[in-house]
């Protein structure tokens, strides 16, 4: 659905999902199973994928807010603070006496990659109930968000209610699970990477060409729109041929923007938040996976996940470097 009616006033985009306390450590290699490696010093910062994805959309403009669940303890205040200093509205994140905050730990080597083990803590007991507090903040939403660090029946209960009031559903399966098929047929926008979308098709298909996977995507699940996320190779936008005016051609590819990474934690919810941003504000899903790609980029320039998203000033700055870096190059 293309349209919003104008119900969508209060929030441009509602995040439903996980927050996260981040304990990263940077080391030179990623530990291999039964190895203790030396790290540097430890990093606290503020994380969780859905929460990754509302400040990403924050910074950009939009109008945001979040719903979700912390631990009644200094992790849940530290993050509850840091989204209401982004001007996320927190109104409907619970605080849990009897679980701690959700937290991930994040190793990171040299070149930037990374491994993460979350432990779910207050996102694991979020439940369809508390969500349905939340009814009238997400019906306003002209976009939500969804990723899978949460239950299943958060998921469907905030897809329904989103889908009922004319919202925008945009899904990204991360980390990955078989989607429930109620749920997939309310998605108007699949986000995946390319090991979520092996998972999702199989690794067979997933190498066939894109024009093949976006047909399967729409005979097996329904899925009209995806974006697939390829890190610094850029993505790709699958259309299905009936999915309206803002569907391009069947198959765009969006280019990477070079940049040299120190970090790719987060750069995948960089580039979900950014598309949430991009479609609240009315733009196409092509036009908000190139500004999304830019980024993601941006992001990988810096450590750390929420404190490494651009403003929209800082994400022009990068683009008007990179322009006067072309226009500085000699001709070929």
């Amino acid at each position: 659905m293309d349209t919003t009616s104008s119900l969508h006033s209060t929030h441009a985009v509602c995040v439903v999902g996980s927050i996260n306390a981040d304990l990263s450590v940077a080391t030179e290699h990623l530990p291999q199973p039964g190895q203790t490696v030396r790290g540097g010093g430890l990093v606290i910062g503020s994380g969780g994928k859905s929460a990754n994805q509302a400040v990403a959309a924050s910074r950009l403009g939009a109008s945001v807010s979040m719903v979700g669940a912390v631990g009644r303890d200094e992790h849940g205040g530290i993050l509850r603070g840091a989204l209401e200093r982004e001007g996320i509205d927190t109104s409907r994140v619970q605080s849990f006496s009897d679980v701690a905050t959700g937290t991930a730990l994040i190793t990171i080597d040299h070149e930037g990659e990374n491994t993460i083990v979350v432990s779910p803590g207050a996102n694991g007991v979020l439940c369809d109930r508390d969500i349905e507090i939340a009814r009238e903040t997400i019906a306003q939403s002209a976009v939500l968000g969804l990723a899978f660090e949460v239950d299943d029946r958060v998921l469907l209960t905030a897809a329904r209610i989103a889908h009922s009031s004319g919202g925008r559903v945009v899904l990204n399966p991360s980390p990955y699970r078989t989607p429930h098929p109620d749920l997939l047929a309310m998605v108007d926008l699949l986000v995946l990477n390319e090991l979520e979308l092996a998972d999702m098709v199989g690794a067979d298909l997933a190498e066939q060409p894109w024009e093949d996977i976006c047909r399967v995507l729409f005979e097996r699940f329904g899925i009209r729109r995806t974006v697939v996320t390829a890190g610094a190779r850029g993505a790709m936008v699958l259309n299905h041929a009936d999915v309206g005016p803002d569907a391009h051609a069947p198959v765009v590819r969006i280019a990477p923007i070079t940049v040299s990474a120190v970090d790719t934690t987060g750069c995948g919810d960089a580039f979900l938040g950014a598309v949430l941003a991009g479609l609240a504000d009315g733009r196409t899903v092509v036009d908000a996976a190139h500004t999304a790609a830019a980024v993601a980029a941006y992001a990988a320039t810096r450590r750390g996940t929420q404190s490494s998203y651009p403003t929209s000033a800082e994400l022009q700055a990068l683009l008007d470097s990179l322009d006067h870096d072309d226009a500085a190059a000699p001709a070929p």
